[in-house]
C-alpha cells in the first residue's frame, strides 16, 4: 500500500515538459498546465475546457465513429470533421448514378440529410481517477494472471457503479503501462445523418502525393448531424428524431491567425508509444516498418490501376486504397524521423542513465528490466514479421479473409448450430459481393501468395501454398485463376445456395473447396506457430514496459509528465510556426487557393481542380472568407497530434474554432515514438475555407446560418 501511495504522489507532482510537447488528460489542466497555457497566450481557463459541473469544450468534441474527433458548430448538432474521416460513409451512399465522392453532397433541407447506420458519435460525461482503487485490489504478491483478473473485476465494479441505472456507459482504462487507472463516462448517440461533404477533388486534393506533405490544399472537412429522440437522449434511427440540442458548440473565428498565435488541439488521439524502450524502437525501424511498407506498396500499386480502369471500380476500392497507403507513406516518414532524430541513441543514454540509477540505490527490482527487453525482443520480432505477412500478404484478399471465418461452420458439430451460422453467413453475403470486385480480389490473392512465398522462411510457409507453387510451377496468377474458378466462395450465387438448406453433407463441400483450404492452412499456420508464441511475448513484454515505466517514474518522475496517447479525450497547445525540413529548405505557415491553382494538374486525377472552384478563382469571389487576395487553406502549428486527433477543433487563445486538424508534416510523423519540437507540425484547414466551400462553391447557406460566427 506505501508503494501505491508513493506512485500516486509522484504522479501528482508532475509538471508540463514544455509547450508544444504533450497529450494532456483535461481533467488535470488546472493543476498541470493552466499557467503554461495562458503564459503562451491562452485567455480562458481550464473550467472553461473540461468541467464536469457546466458546460465547458468537452461537451462540443465527440468521438467520431472508432477513430476520429468531431466538433459541434451549431445549436442544432450540426458536426464538423474531416474529408476523410467521413469517407467511408460518403463511399457507402455512392453509387454510379449518385456519385457522391467525384461530385459531393450537399442537402438543402434537414429532410434531405442521409441516414448513416452503424455510425456513432461518443461524449464524454466525466472522468475520474481512480488507480488507488484498482490497485488496492490487487493482491500482494500476485501472479500476472491473477492481476489482469483482479483489475478486470474492480475496473467492472467501478464503471458499474459510476452510471447506475443511467443511460449512460462507462471504461476503466490503464495509463502509464498499467501504473494508473482513470474511468471515463460516455454517452452514445447512434442517429447520425451526412449533411454535406465537397467533392474528393477538393477534399482529398493532391491526394497520395501530398498526403503527410507540406504545402498541402487538401479542403478535408465533412459534415454530420445529431439526431436524438424524446428528451435530447440517444436513441435509434427513427423519422421522428429531431436534431441534438448541444450542451456546447464552438462559436467560429472570421478573424484569422498569425504565425506564433496560441492554439489548443481537442481530440481523441488515437496511439503513441513515447516510452519505449531502445530495443523496441529499433525493431519497428529495422523490421516492423520496412515490412508493412512493402507489403502495402505491393497493395497501392495494384488498386491504384484498378481504381482507375473504372468508375465502379473507383468507388469500391478508393476508400480502401486510402486507408493502406495512409499507414504507407506514415511509415516511411517514421523511419527516417527516427533516424533523424537519433532516436535509438538518445533510448539508449537514458537506459544507461536508468541502470546506473537502479545499481546506485540497489534497486533490485528495476536491474534486471532491460536485459530482459533483450531478450524478449530477440523473440518477439521475428514473431511480429510473420505475424504481418500473415495478416497484411496472406490475407491480403478480402475474399479470402471472409472465407477464413468459416471454420466456425467446419468445426462446429451441432446441425442446428451449423443451419444457424450459415444463415448468418448468408446474410453477409451480398454486402461482400457488393463491396468486392472478384477480378481486384484475386489479383491480389495472387501478388500476395507470390509475396509471402518469396518472403517467407521455409518454416512460416503452409504445405498448401508448396503444393500451389509446385503444381503451377511458381506462376500463382494462374493458381489464384484457377482457384477463383473452383471455389464456390467466389460466385454470389455458388456461396447462396451452399448456405441455404445447410445440411451435413455440405461439410466436406467445404473442407474441400480450394479458397477454404487455402485459408485454413494459413490460419492454422498462424494458430499453431504464431499467435499464442507472440501473444506470450507480448505479455511478458507488457509486464516489463509497466516495471519500468515504474521504475523510471520513482527515478525521474519529470521526465514523464503525460501519458500515451490510448483514444481518451486529451488536449494538446502550441502555437502557429513553420518549422525546417531539411538544411536550405524553411516551410511557412499558410496555404492557400493561389497554391492549389499553381498545383493544378489537368493529367492527374490527384491535382484535379472543379471548374466551379476555378471560376471563383478567376472571378475572385471570395466573399468576407479572403485574406491578402486569396482565400486561406491551410496552416501549421506545433500542437503534439496523432491519428485519432482528425478532425479535432484548433482552438484560438479566445476559445473560437480557427480551425480542423487533419495531418501531421512527414518529418515529423515519429511524433507516436519520439516527439521533436523543431521539426513536429500538425496541418489544419482553416475554418475559413470551409466556410468559402460551403458558402461560394456549394452555395449551402442553411448551413452558415446556423453556425455563430465571430
Amino acid at each position: 500500500m506505501k508503494k501505491i501511495l508513493l506512485l500516486l504522489l509522484i504522479l501528482a507532482n508532475q509538471s508540463p515538459l514544455f509547450a508544444g510537447e504533450g497529450m494532456w488528460l483535461p481533467l488535470f489542466l488546472e493543476q498541470l498546465n493552466e499557467k503554461d497555457m495562458q503564459t503562451a497566450g491562452m485567455k480562458f481557463t481550464a473550467a472553461d475546457i473540461y468541467s464536469v459541473n457546466s458546460s465547458s469544450m468537452k461537451d462540443g468534441v465527440v468521438l467520431f465513429g472508432r477513430g476520429c474527433t468531431a466538433e459541434l458548430i451549431s445549436p442544432e448538432g450540426l458536426l464538423l470533421t474531416n474529408y476523410h474521416c467521413g469517407f467511408g460513409q460518403i463511399q457507402t451512399h455512392s453509387s454510379v448514378d449518385h456519385d457522391y465522392i467525384n461530385n459531393g453532397f450537399w442537402s438543402q433541407s434537414m429532410k434531405e440529410e442521409i441516414p448513416c447506420p452503424g455510425l456513432t458519435v461518443t461524449f464524454i460525461i466525466r472522468m475520474e481517477e481512480v488507480t488507488e482503487r484498482v490497485l488496492h485490489a490487487i493482491p500482494e504478491g500476485a501472479s500476472e494472471a491473477i492481476r489482469a483478473a483482479s483489475v478486470k473485476v474492480v475496473s467492472e465494479e467501478i464503471s458499474k457503479d459510476a452510471i447506475g441505472n443511467t443511460h449512460y456507459d462507462a471504461q476503466v482504462k490503464s495509463f502509464y503501462n498499467d501504473n494508473r487507472y482513470f474511468l471515463f463516462v460516455t454517452e452514445q448517440f447512434s442517429d447520425i445523418r451526412l449533411v454535406g461533404s465537397p467533392p474528393v477533388s477538393i477534399g482529398r486534393f493532391g491526394g497520395d502525393t501530398d498526403n503527410w506533405m507540406w504545402p498541402s490544399q487538401a479542403g478535408d472537412f465533412s459534415m454530420f448531424r445529431i439526431y436524438a429522440g424524446p428528451g435530447n437522449k440517444p436513441a435509434p434511427y427513427s423519422a421522428a428524431n429531431v436534431p441534438y440540442k448541444p450542451r456546447y458548440y464552438f462559436p467560429i473565428s472570421m478573424k484569422g491567425i498569425q504565425p506564433g498565435d496560441f492554439t489548443m488541439v481537442y481530440g481523441f488521439p488515437a496511439v503513441t508509444n513515447e516510452y519505449l524502450p531502445s530495443v523496441a524502437v529499433k525493431s519497428i525501424v529495422e523490421v516492423t516498418d520496412p515490412t508493412l511498407i512493402m507489403i502495402r506498396g505491393k497493395k497501392i500499386e495494384l488498386l491504384n490501376k484498378a481504381i482507375a480502369s473504372s468508375d465502379t471500380l473507383r468507388i469500391k476500392y478508393i476508400a480502401k486504397k486510402d486507408r493502406i497507403s495512409n499507414g504507407w507513406k506514415k511509415w516511411q516518414g517514421e523511419i527516417l524521423g527516427l533516424k533523424k532524430n537519433n532516436t535509438i541513441a538518445k533510448k539508449e543514454a537514458e537506459e544507461q542513465d536508468f541502470r546506473s540509477w537502479a545499481a546506485k540505490g540497489r534497486q533490485q527490482d528495476f536491474i534486471w528490466v532491460l536485459d530482459s527487453f533483450e531478450l524478449a525482443y530477440r523473440r518477439y520480432t521475428p514473431l511480429i514479421r510473420a505475424s504481418i505477412f500473415i495478416n497484411e500478404a496472406a490475407f491480403g484478399s478480402e475474399l479470402l479473409n471472409y472465407v477464413k471465418g468459416y471454420d466456425k461452420l467446419a468445426d462446429t458439430s451441432s446441425l442446428a448450430s451449423r443451419k444457424a451460422l450459415a444463415l448468418t453467413f448468408d446474410a453477409s453475403v451480398d454486402g461482400l459481393f457488393n463491396d468486392i470486385s472478384i477480378k481486384v480480389d484475386k489479383e491480389l490473392l495472387a501478388s500476395m501468395m507470390q509475396l509471402y512465398f518469396t518472403s517467407m522462411d521455409s518454416s512460416m510457409i503452409p504445405v498448401e501454398l508448396y503444393k500451389l507453387n509446385e503444381q503451377y510451377h511458381g506462376n500463382f496468377s494462374k493458381a489464384a485463376n484457377d482457384i477463383f474458378n473452383t471455389s464456390f466462395f467466389a460466385d454470389r450465387e455458388k456461396l447462396h445456395s451452399f448456405l441455404r438448406g445447410f445440411n451435413s453433407k455440405k461439410i466436406k463441400q467445404l473442407k474441400n473447396d480450394p479458397l477454404y483450404k487455402l485459408a485454413r492452412a494459413f490460419d492454422e499456420l498462424a494458430q499453431t506457430k504464431i499467435n499464442d508464441q507472440l501473444a506470450d511475448v507480448k505479455n511478458e513484454i507488457a509486464i516489463l514496459n509497466r516495471k519500468y515505466m515504474s521504475g523510471r517514474l520513482l527515478m525521474a518522475p519529470e521526465s514523464i509528465s503525460y501519458p500515451d496517447a490510448n483514444s481518451t479525450l486529451r488536449v494538446t497547445y502550441g502555437k502557429v510556426e513553420g518549422y525546417v525540413p531539411r538544411d536550405g529548405v524553411q516551410y511557412t505557415c499558410f496555404s492557400t487557393l493561389d497554391g492549389l491553382i499553381e498545383k493544378e494538374d489537368t493529367a492527374s486525377s490527384e491535382f484535379h481542380v472543379p471548374s466551379k472552384l476555378k471560376a471563383l478563382y478567376m472571378s475572385k469571389d471570395y466573399g468576407p472568407y479572403t485574406v491578402n487576395g486569396t482565400v486561406p487553406i491551410s496552416f501549421l502549428a506545433s500542437n503534439h497530434t496523432t491519428g485519432g486527433n482528425s478532425g479535432s477543433p484548433v482552438i484560438n487563445a479566445t476559445g473560437e474554432l480557427i480551425g480542423i486538424n487533419y495531418d501531421r508534416v512527414w518529418e515529423g510523423t515519429m511524433s507516436d515514438l519520439d516527439y521533436d519540437i523543431s521539426r513536429c507540425r500538425n496541418i489544419s484547414l482553416d475554418i475559413r475555407y470551409m466556410l468559402f466551400i460551403v458558402d461560394k462553391f456549394a452555395g449551402c447557406t442553411r448551413l452558415i446560418d446556423e453556425m455563430h460566427l465571430n
